[in-house]
């Protein structure tokens, strides 16, 4: 699957989630259901993914964690907050180069239409 297309389906699934569940809830409750769509529609993912630094060759391990590496290919993290600020963008751009992932999706499930809470980034 192309990462276009991945990230129109995940972005398809999250909009799923939003409409079932609506904006308000704590971001674990998205996540969660979110995971469940990913595993019902067949889209291999981790959540949680421990996500250590590379200092010349010392690996150390900060607690940095994403929300979801999907397929390999994507990083998503999930908010559910009033507004996306830029420490969040900068979290994200972060877990992308740590990973070596060129693309990811910010999305903020606190809004009344979920595509004003996304946000995709390319490396």
């Amino acid at each position: 699957m192309s990462i276009n297309d991945l990230t129109g389906t995940v972005i398809g699934l999250a909009i799923e989630v939003h409409k079932i569940l609506g904006p308000g809830l704590l971001e674990n409750a998205y996540k969660q259901c979110l995971a469940y769509e990913l595993k019902h529609h067949n889209i291999l993912f981790s959540t949680e993914k421990e996500m250590p630094i590379n200092y010349k060759d010392y690996i150390i391990d900060c607690g940095y964690r994403a929300d979801f590496i999907i397929e390999n290919q994507l990083i998503v993290e999930l908010k559910s907050v009033e507004n996306i600020l830029p420490i969040y963008e900068a979290q994200i751009l972060t877990y992308m180069k740590l990973a070596n992932i060129k693309t990811g999706l910010l999305i903020n499930f606190n809004k009344k239409l979920l595509a004003d809470g996304i946000n995709r980034f390319v490396l």
